[in-house]
């Protein structure tokens, strides 16, 4: 187990050296030799932290446009956004329950019988979705949101980010940014986790079809991966 373990983990040690000498010339990749790369355009903006730096591993922002860069920042604040509060909509049924009342009167459709995660996608009536859509399309056209503008910078005037000095307020909206690049890896997993087992905690016990089972027992089947 611990020779296999060691493999996948020198596999992966090989080929990050390979890239960072290709790129520095250096085996130990010092980003300081690599002062060619067009990234240092964007190391000093939002969202640069450690321990990556500037993380762009497909290299969408290989040209150095400045444009394409903010219309992908005003993507990522938004999809961000989005993403925490589906990450509490899945958590905050589980642990503080629902509301009361009803959904629909005329389907007799109480909250409480919406079932949590993927599952109440054909539950909710199709006059709720639509009041979904129509809420999120009145946000997406109610504000200025082209480029230059403060809308383009996730700045819609929800006060809810602010600080008394400039240092303070950087530091809140880098952990927007990265809070909200946690939340939409977390989101994808609970959706990932729920298709599987029908669970929105994706409990693997529950997932009993899976063909992944007949090896269950064989080398290198480790935590906590698995």
């Amino acid at each position: 187990n611990s020779e296999l373990a060691n493999g996948r983990l020198a596999m992966m040690a090989i080929m990050g050296m390979f890239f960072q000498d290709g790129l520095t010339g250096s085996a130990w990749g010092d980003w300081a030799i690599y002062t060619a790369s067009p990234l240092r355009a964007f190391e000093s903006e939002l969202g640069v932290q450690a321990p990556l730096g500037f993380f762009d591993p497909i290299g969408y922002s290989k040209d150095g446009s400045a444009e394409n860069f903010n219309r992908r920042r005003q993507s990522e604040i938004k999809h961000g956004r989005i993403a925490m509060m589906a990450a509490m909509g899945y958590i905050t049924p589980e642990v503080a329950g629902k509301l009361p009342g009803y959904c629909s009167f005329s389907m007799n459709l109480k909250f409480a019988d919406i079932p949590n995660g993927l599952a109440a996608i054909s539950k909710v009536p199709a006059a709720g979705w639509a009041q979904i859509l129509a809420y999120m399309a009145w946000c997406e056209i109610s504000q200025d949101q082209s480029a230059g503008s403060p809308g383009a910078k996730g700045d819609f005037g929800f006060k809810v980010l602010t600080a008394k000095d400039e240092a303070g307020l950087t530091k809140k909206l880098n952990s927007e940014l990265a809070n909200g690049r946690l939340a939409m890896m977390a989101i994808i997993g609970m959706f990932f986790q729920d298709g599987l087992t029908g669970s929105a905690w994706g409990d693997w016990a529950l997932y009993t079809a899976s063909p992944l089972r007949a090896f269950e027992n064989e080398l290198g089947v480790q935590d906590p991966v698995g």
